[in-house]
Order: structure tokens, then sequence, then C-alpha cells
């Protein structure tokens, strides 16, 4: 049913947005793309894995695997950007895809490359809204998004530190000169990047019910293309981008089959920037200072 595959596309979206979210944080800001941040969101899966599987509560499982991956991002800032920061875009972008393949190795290591599945009794609860099934988890993944996003769009608009956010997106020299930190708010924009990530982890754990040390590369891409689709030095073109790409795949397999799933949702990217070349919320080129 339509309406069904829709909850699921939309349920499936909202991951996109958080991990699509945490690339353009530090991409719209220190127009860096940091690579690592699908292994963060895988890791911080690991993470909330590992307390749901020993039966402790959900929010710890959230908190362990954003405080996790946030360290982790902070790690990454501090060896694989901050000493990088003058040199060519591309050289800190390897770095970032240096640290990805560490991260996804650690994982292998520690919990083995078989995929690792949730407990089946998390998911029984469910209930119907007119012909809509609707999963307990699936409201928890939303809900946990749309919380998440707000917080964030609170701490960027209306915070001190938001406003350096915003500063620095705007012209790095100048807040510079009017006495931002770049060093703190490349901090603080790392740090947020892994809590957004270490959540979509655990999320997405949820969702499928499972996690691989591979799904890193799967849904960090998808989120890439979420973020180029939404505007890729626009922050908030996630929020719109995410839900589609969700819908296109969730429809896609439903009425299309698995097999052409990314097919339609790369095909789609290519489409919009070749109407759109700035993506969705994307300005004119001589706006593209203007990312937050």
């Amino acid at each position: 049913m339509l309406l069904q595959q829709l909850v699921n596309g939309l349920t499936l979206g909202a991951v996109y947005t958080l991990v699509a979210l945490s690339f353009s944080l530090v991409m719209g800001i220190l127009s860096v793309l940091n690579i690592a941040i699908g292994e963060l969101f895988m890791l911080g899966g690991y993470l909330g894995f590992a307390v749901i599987a020993r039966e402790l509560p959900l929010p710890l499982a959230m908190a362990v695997a954003m405080i996790g991956a946030c360290a982790v991002s902070v790690v990454i800032q501090k060896i694989a950007y901050e000493p990088l920061r003058d040199a060519p875009l591309i050289t800190p972008m390897l770095s970032t895809l240096g640290f990805s393949i560490i991260l996804q190795n650690i994982v292998t290591n520690v919990w083995g490359s078989d995929p690792l599945q949730l407990p089946s009794e998390m998911f029984d609860a469910d209930f119907m809204v007119g012909p809509v099934r609707i999963g307990v988890m699936q409201i928890v993944v939303i809900g946990v998004t749309v919380a998440l996003v707000g917080a964030v769009a609170y701490l960027v608009q209306r915070t001190p530190a938001g406003r350096a956010l915003r500063a620095i997106a705007e012209n790095r020299d100048v807040a510079r000169l009017l006495g931002v930190s770049v060093s703190k708010t490349t901090f603080l924009a790392f740090a947020i990047s892994g809590l957004l990530a270490g959540a979509a982890g655990v999320l997405i754990s949820l969702h499928y019910a499972a996690i691989t040390p591979y799904i890193g590369v799967d849904i960090g891409l998808k989120a890439i293309a979420v973020m180029v689709i939404g505007g890729a030095t626009r922050v908030w073109g996630a929020l719109l981008a995410g839900p589609l790409i969700g819908i296109a795949e969730v429809l896609t397999i439903a009425y299309g089959g698995s097999q052409i799933r990314d097919l339609v949702v790369y095909g789609l990217m290519i489409l919009i920037l070749l109407l759109r070349p700035q993506g969705l919320l994307g300005g004119a080129r001589s706006d593209v200072g203007q990312r937050v």
C-alpha cells in the first residue's frame, strides 16, 4: 500500500537527514567533505548495539553512541583537519578517508564482519492508523530525528556559538578579525557532526534491526547524495532532500525491486543537478558563501 510505503520512506529518510546534516555542518561551514562521517555513523550503530544487547535502556544506547562518535570526530578534527586546514581542500578530505578505513577495520576486528541482529522482540510493538501499520520503533526514529534537528536549529540560529558558526561559514577571515575563534568553532562543528552521526547509527540499527561494518559506506554515499540534492553549501537542504530520497528508495524497492534502488536514487541526484546544479535550496553562484 502506498501510504504504508510513504511511512517507511519517511523513517528511512529521517536517518538520511541526520547523516546528511552531519556532512553539511562540516561541508557548509568549513568547505571540507569529511568522508569519515559514514564510519562515525557505523561506529555509533555498533556502540548502541553493544548497549542494547545488554538489555540496557535505549536512551543510554543513544547517549553512548553519540558521545563515542563525538569523541572520535573530535580526534579526526585534531589530527586529520586542524594541521591541514590551510592545505588544498583535497588534502584533509583524503586524510578523513584514511580515518574512515581505520575505523572500519577497528570495528571489523572488534565485532567481526558478519551482520549483528538486534532482538526481534524489540520490534513487535506496533499499532494501526487506518490502513497503515506504524511500529513503535518507527516513531522513535522519526521523533528522535525531529528532536535533534530542532536542537541543532536552535543552536545554530539562537546561540552565540551558532552565530560563530554562521560567521565562519560567511567569511572565515572577517570572522577572525571580529574576534571569532576559528579553532573553537571548528571543534564545535566536528563535535556536533559526530553527535548527529552517532545518533543516526543507532536509529538505522532500529530501522533495519541489524548492523554491519560496511553500512557506513552505503548510507554515507546516500547521505552525500542527500546533501548534494539539498544544496551542498546549505545546511538545511538535508531536511528536504532526506525524506525525498528515503521515499524514492522505499517506493523503488516496493514497486520496482531492490536491484534498481541505487539506480533510481543516484539517477535522481544526477537529474536534479542537471536541472539545478546548486541543489534544491542552493542559491545563485554569488550566494555560495551563505551556507547556514
